[in-house]
């Protein structure tokens, strides 16, 4: 299934891909000096090491300081947190009928726009959210919200990375980082965001400073799960990229389809028509005019080009969020037919393919990226249909 989008490979900033990153632990602060007075003074000051791209660690260029946590104190303001449901990244700056529109959908209670881009640090890219630190403070989880110290550390031009982003990066907490073409930035605090791809929070003034896209990057609060992501999508138009931050809310509330299973069936044919029953108005003609189109019914499995595998040419990502153990053997095989064949229709139906019509090309568009592909897909479909009636 050469094309398909890994559900991991989420789609945020305008200057970069996103890392996914799953918020965690606590908030960790370290203070240190005035920053305004600069790094800690070395007798050799060693350059930063420069990495590739990809590399999971980056090399500060001063040690952490070792000056003990100073206490703001707990608490804050009285903030009511108002957490996210959905982020989006528009491919320009979010006009205000715009933001009407988004405000103005069903179940939307709140909304924020802010800045957001990449930075490289060592050749490594971090993606940024660049907020005001009073604005904001609602929008993240109440004990980060709850810690004047994050807030007035975005306050003096130093950096909060998402705690998932420490973990991944080896990021040394007080620790100076050179942007690559920009400024030395203090590590002072790390905290979970709860903002999948986010790595780290920057204030305003310091986004414009490091070139971040004005007014981008969109938030929504709302009851959970009950916000349409169809909705965003129309309200920001071609090229915005929208995630769903309560995801696994609504997939604990959506109602489990049951599989119907009777043992491994003794053709393809066989195979197809018990597979499309997993999604409700999904012909399994289209299943099997998949299976011509991909393998040949499994005459030719690949690996192809583009590192598909297996009789439905799923791409390994792609198979791990959508795979089935079909045959009941207890494995989600990606080679197996009687496993490819199912997680095919689970893939299917999941992007909207059971609802037929345009929804059904655009699910067979999402299987392979071409048009092209999608009218030879339904042509050979259609002649099944003819020839099975």
């Amino acid at each position: 299934m050469s094309g398909l989008p890994s559900l991991r490979a989420v789609l945020l900033m305008v200057t970069a891909v996103l890392a996914v990153t799953i918020a965690a632990g606590g908030v960790v602060l370290v203070m240190g000096e005035d920053p305004s007075a600069g790094p800690p003074a070395r007798e050799t000051e060693k350059r930063p090491e420069r990495q590739t791209a990809g590399l999971d660690k980056l090399v500060p260029t001063t040690p952490p300081t070792a000056a003990p946590v100073k206490e703001f104190g707990e608490g804050g303001a009285g903030v009511t947190p108002t957490p996210p449901r959905v982020l989006a990244i528009a491919p320009g700056e979010v006009p205000k009928e715009t933001r009407f529109a988004l405000s103005a959908l069903n179940h939307v209670q709140k909304a924020i726009v802010v800045d957001a881009g990449s930075v490289k640090v060592a050749g490594t890219g971090l993606n940024l959210l660049a907020v005001d630190q009073a604005e904001f403070r609602s929008w993240t989880p109440e004990a980060v919200a709850g810690h004047p110290g994050v807030w007035s550390a975005l306050a003096r031009g130093e950096f909060v990375a998402d705690a998932a982003a420490v973990r991944k990066y080896d990021l040394k907490l007080g620790a100076y980082y050179q942007v690559d073409g920009g400024p030395r930035l203090r590590l002072a605090a790390s905290a979970p965001l709860g903002l999948t791809g986010v790595d780290a929070l920057v204030g305003t003034e310091l986004g414009r400073a490091l070139g971040l896209a004005p007014g981008v990057a969109v938030l929504l609060h709302g009851k959970e799960g009950k916000i349409s992501e169809a909705g965003v999508r129309k309200a920001l138009g071609q090229g915005a990229q929208v995630v769903m931050l309560d995801k696994a809310h609504r997939e604990r509330e959506q109602p489990q389809r049951a599989a119907v299973t009777t043992g491994r069936p003794g053709s393809y044919l066989e195979l197809y028509q018990q597979a499309a029953t997993r999604c409700p108005g999904l012909s399994w003609t289209v299943l099997a005019a998949i299976g011509q189109v991909e393998s040949g019914h499994g005459r030719n499995n690949g690996p192809s080009s583009a590192g598909a595998l297996g009789p439905m040419q799923f791409m390994p990502a792609t198979w791990k969020a959508y795979g089935v153990d079909g045959d009941g053997d207890g494995k989600k095989d990606i080679w197996s037919p009687y496993d490819a064949v199912p997680g095919a229709a689970n893939y299917l139906c999941a992007v909207g393919a059971g609802q037929g019509g345009e929804k059904l090309r655009k699910a067979v568009w999402h299987y392979n990226h071409s048009w092209d592909y999608v009218n030879k897909v339904l042509g050979i479909a259609d002649a099944y249909a003819r020839s099975y009636t």
